[in-house]
């Protein structure tokens, strides 16, 4: 989810948290843009992430890493949750990345009712957990998933209790989506060359599968699917902890927030086959020398040292109608604090400014962003200074 430790209090106070600094291809600081948010709930407990069924009902729909699956309807939190899998999800109390970290609405839930969950369990074999996908179906009240319809989609172990990615997308070829960690720990010290350039594990990729096939099948073009030694469920390869994706909804696009090691942060442009480079390569910098330079690797769209943040947090290309400003800009954060959008540019640059929302708790974590229906905005995370789990709106 985030990194293997905690830092206390850190917050916007981070050198160059209101400050548009700048990656190598980077050529020009974009400038502040202000937008308000909306608070929706603050009784959230640790939201990890946010989806909407797509029936047209407004509804939003957030997990808590506890294990629970809540609801906002029209601007009020539902007391009882969607689905309660808090006695099989994993999640110590304090700082923990497992829990129940993904959810995704299949694209035909309104004639079907399925939707995918992304979650922490306990392993009966080695590891330190597994991280399972499992299918559940609602139930005849709306407002309630039917927890006996669970069927498993996908499960794999994880050597560390971190790093684990997490996110589930379904994307415009109706396919899924998983983002997936390298197993944690730190540096990747796993195997001859880590798993990030590992062909032979799921873990530190992207991956994509065919749900409609029980339990889940290989899309025909996936571009491993022929590759001896290598699973054919891996779509991108080469990252470290691909915590929060997402697709442009104007042309499909993939974007992911990839969680760095000792010095900088990324976003990458996600395309099939792709290697982003990890454990070799951190953002734009060689990290271990020792590996042999990978094949072809993609560099990403940006980066951010640590002078600026330690987590980064994915988040959406923003395609409402409220905030024109915002309109075709990739909006991300920081877990500490700052929101960044980045403009794509003629010259296939992308200048990063900042968006300064202008009201906002004074110290927050930023765990997740999500988008409804009609492409506006939301943000989700934790009051640090109540402890209460939020989830805000983007408004003008």
């Amino acid at each position: 989810m985030l990194r293997s430790f905690l830092v206390l209090g850190l917050s916007l106070t981070l050198s160059c948290g209101y400050v548009a600094c700048q990656s190598p291809e980077q050529t020009q600081a974009e400038k502040p843009l202000a937008v308000q948010l909306q608070l929706l709930s603050d009784q959230l407990d640790l939201p990890t992430a946010f989806a909407v069924p797509g029936d047209g009902s407004g509804r939003l729909f957030v997990t808590e890493q506890v294990g629970r699956i809540r609801i906002i309807d029209q601007n009020k939190l539902v007391a009882q949750p969607f689905l309660d899998l808090t006695k099989v999800v994993i999640k110590n109390n304090g700082y923990d990345e497992r829990g129940l970290l993904g959810l995704a609405f299949h694209p035909q839930y309104v004639k079907n009712g399925k939707f995918y969950v992304y979650y922490s369990a306990r392993s009966q074999g080695g590891g330190n957990h597994k991280s399972v996908i499992q299918e559940f179906t609602v139930s005849g009240n709306k407002n309630a998933a039917d927890p006996q319809t669970g069927k498993l989609v996908l499960e794999f172990s994880e050597p560390e209790s971190n790093h684990n990615g997490g996110d589930l997308k379904f994307g415009p070829d109706g396919f899924l989506y998983i983002a997936v960690g390298d197993g944690g720990g730190a540096n990747d010290r796993h195997g001859e060359h880590g798993n990030g350039q590992n062909m032979n594990t799921l873990l530190g990729k992207i991956l994509r599968i065919d749900v409609n096939k029980a339990p889940y099948a290989i899309p025909a073009d996936n571009p491993f699917k022929a590759q001896a030694g290598a699973r054919p469920e891996i779509y991108a390869y080469g990252l470290r902890n691909p915590w929060r994706i997402s697709f442009d909804k104007s042309n499909g696009r993939l974007f992911a927030g990839d969680v760095g090691q000792n010095q900088y942060e990324e976003v990458d442009l996600i395309t099939k086959g792709g290697n982003y480079g990890w454990r070799v390569r951190e953002g734009y910098h060689p990290f271990n020398e020792k590996d042999p330079d990978p094949k072809n690797h993609i560099d990403p769209i940006t980066e951010y040292p640590h002078s600026e943040g330690i987590s980064i947090t994915g988040g959406f290309v923003y395609r409402g109608k409220a905030i024109s400003a915002l309109q075709g800009k990739y909006i991300f954060a920081d877990w500490s604090g700052p929101i960044w959008y980045l403009t794509e540019s003629k010259g296939k640059t992308w200048p990063r400014g900042v968006v300064q929302p202008r009201s906002r708790p004074a110290n927050w974590q930023v765990y997740s962003f999500g988008e409804d229906e009609q492409g506006e905005l939301y943000i989700l995370g934790v009051n640090t200074e109540n402890n209460r789990g939020f989830l805000y709106k983007f408004q003008p």
